[in-house]
Parts: structure tokens; sequence; C-alpha cells
């Protein structure tokens, strides 16, 4: 039994389609699969070079997810985060609704959880626990990197990013792969181009 922590912003379609990859991969291998929250607005704060666009949805829109999904996994645990990200993600990537504190509302309501969790995502009330997950999943791997970040043992890697999301045996001939490379602990990257967007389907 192999376990995978799993680091994501609900912000991210990239972490999006590989979380989806790594849902198929539990069907296919013996894998436990465990959610964990990162943010994608402390990895990059104080960060002047980006974008001012980006920069705006650092400091607004990527905190109500993050913070929304850190406050379900704190009361409920791992089974209600995976599927309160699922839900969310879902509202967020596919279907395109709005990086807003009624879109976390509505996907909180989907899977029956408090709604009021809602609205706790413009503040900072969650902070400290956020950023002890983000710092977890993010300090093995280090900085120069974004989510989604895996860790199979004690090795950590950003990645893989993938679209579209393979399924079925496709999905753990992948994750095969991956284990083989994490197995070594001198490997480090891996990388082309990206040709397409994240391919939701």
């Amino acid at each position: 039994m192999q376990t995978v922590d799993f680091w994501f912003d609900p912000y991210c379609p990239w972490a999006w389609m590989t979380s989806r990859w790594m849902l198929e991969v539990v069907k296919v291998r013996d894998v436990t699969l465990k959610f964990h929250v990162m943010s994608l607005a402390v990895l990059n704060e104080g960060r002047e070079e980006l974008p001012a666009d980006y920069k705006q949805r650092m400091a607004t829109q990527a905190w109500y997810g993050a913070r929304a999904a850190i406050a379900v996994e704190q009361r409920y645990g791992q089974e209600k985060l995976s599927d309160f990200y699922t839900a969310l993600g879902t509202r967020y990537h596919p279907l395109k609704e709005p990086r807003e504190p009624e879109t976390v509302r509505a996907a909180l309501a989907q899977v029956g959880l408090d709604e009021t969790i809602a609205d706790g995502c413009t503040k900072t009330d969650w902070d400290e626990a956020l950023r002890v997950s983000h710092h977890e999943g993010m300090d093995p791997v280090g900085m120069d990197v974004g989510t989604p970040v895996i860790r199979i043992g004690e090795m950590s890697i950003f990645g893989p990013v993938i679209s579209p999301a393979p399924k079925g045996e496709e999905a753990g001939k992948l994750f095969d792969g991956v284990l083989g490379v994490m197995a070594y602990p001198g490997f480090f990257e891996l990388k082309r181009t990206r040709t397409v967007g994240p391919i939701f389907d």
C-alpha cells in the first residue's frame, strides 16, 4: 500500500487535473490518497515581478477556496476535504463559475457542510492553519514551484502536470512511472513546454 499526500490549491486548474488523475489511480493501484491544502496566495506573497492582474487575483480570489478548504479539513477531516475539493473544483474549472465566496458557499451546501464557512473565506481566521499546511507541503519541494505537490514516502515533487487526466489503467501506468522516478533520491526534474491547456472531460 502506497500513501500519496497531495497538496492542492482549489484555484489552480493544473492541480485539479492532477487530482482527477490520482482519483483514477486509487481505483487501479493499491494507493491511499490524502489531500492537503496549500496556498498560491501564500506562495506568491512579496513577488513584485508578477503581472498586476495576477497579483490582484492572488490578493483576493486565491484566498477564498484555500481558506474554505483548510476550514473543512480542520472541522470535518480528510473525507470531507476530498468531497469539498471535488465540488468546488468542478465549479471553478469545468463549470467556470466565478472564484467568489458565493461559489464556495454553493460547494459547501452541495456536500452538506456548514455554509457559514464561506463567511470566513474573506477573513484571516484560518490563515495560520493554512500556512502550516502550505509549508508542510511546499518546504520539502522548494518554493520555486507551485501546485500540485505530491509526496510518496520521504520524496516530494511538483507535478505531474497533465492534460487531460488519464483514466483507468492508463492512469495506473503513469503512476508507476512517477513512482519510479521518485524512488531515486537524486531525481529533480522532467519538463517540456505545455502545448495545451487543461482539458476537462
